[in-house]
């Protein structure tokens, strides 16, 4: 028979032993469920975690950030899930009264968010480089090294002189960690599906290749901004070519001096030897001038059919 001393002991330490385990029920659900995020309402925390990037410097970023209040139990509980060991790079969305649980699962799953790459109004590669990755990791050091390598673009079928080619102006959405690789190939998925067989068909029937239909397409964006006069312009160059009259297109002297703020081509600059120089070699440059967008491109597949070899700026 239990004495009453002993079954008053057994009492207490039932009533300890639950208190203690509803206490430690509460912390680890403190731990998991309550909100650990600071980030405002009215604003997003974006988490960029670079490649090879490992667990600390994450919880350290985003402590240092003030985007979590408690980076132990954040340690804790990417412990747990496994996440620690796991880190994926890439763009995160961070938003107000993320629980550990939620915060972790997304950045273990790597539900990262897309990035928007827009790119138009380009001349040069430098140009193309800055405004490619100006939201990516990738560097304009990491694409020109690309774009400028003669050995790698000839994958694509592309020479230095025309690889611009291959960038369709337009805005795309890539991941933010995509690889300078990667983002060539993805280029030249959009360049195949711009040119479907209609598109090739009409270049054909110009007489034109793909890469020539794009260096004549970047002539005549640099003629006029006027989308309706393009048409019209591309039919004169091309009823030069027919004849074989030189271009004497002068957006391609200003490309060949290299001087875009040169607003009035003089009799001296037509001396200019430089196979972009149309007034002193006949057909097209080596390649566009510019970065030529899909109404230039359409313009000149789609150019108007007349028998006019000159046209005055307006």
């Amino acid at each position: 028979m239990i004495s009453d001393k002993k079954r008053k002991f057994l009492l207490v330490l039932l009533i300890s032993t639950s208190v203690l385990a509803i206490s430690l029920t509460f912390y680890f659900y403190q731990l998991f469920f309550s909100p650990n995020t600071m980030v405002d309402s009215d604003r997003v925390y974006m988490l960029k975690i670079p490649s090879n990037a490992v667990f600390k410097q994450v919880s350290n970023q985003l402590y240092d950030d003030r985007v979590i209040n408690d980076a132990i139990s954040f340690s804790f509980v990417s412990k747990v899930l496994g996440y620690q060991d796991a880190v994926k790079p890439g763009l995160y969305k961070v938003e107000p009264k993320m629980t550990n649980l939620e915060l972790v699962k997304m950045l273990r799953s790597g539900a990262q968010v897309p990035v928007k790459v827009t790119f138009n109004n380009i001349r040069t590669k430098e140009e193309l480089a800055e405004k490619i990755t100006a939201n990516l990791e990738v560097t304009p050091d990491q694409f020109l090294h690309l774009i400028q390598d003669s050995v790698y673009i000839r994958k694509f079928d592309f020479e230095e002189e025309t690889i611009m080619s291959m960038f369709v102006p337009n805005t795309y959405e890539f991941w933010w960690n995509t690889s300078p690789e990667a983002l060539f190939d993805r280029m030249y998925k959009e360049y195949q599906s711009f040119w479907t067989e209609e598109r090739k068909q009409k270049a054909q029937a110009l007489g034109l290749s793909q890469k020539e239909v794009s260096t004549l397409a970047s002539i005549v964006q640099a003629e006029s901004q006027k989308s309706d006069e393009r048409p019209k312009i591309a039919g004169v160059y091309l009823n030069r070519m027919k004849i074989g009259m030189a271009l004497q297109a002068d957006p391609t002297l200003v490309f060949a001096t290299g001087d875009f703020t040169l607003k009035r081509i003089l009799n001296i600059h037509k001396e200019i030897d430089s196979p972009y120089n149309t007034y002193k070699y006949t057909g097209l440059p080596p390649g566009p001038i510019n970065l030529p967008d899909v109404n230039s491109l359409n313009a000149v597949l789609n150019a108007e059919d007349h028998d006019y070899l000159y046209f005055c700026a307006k």
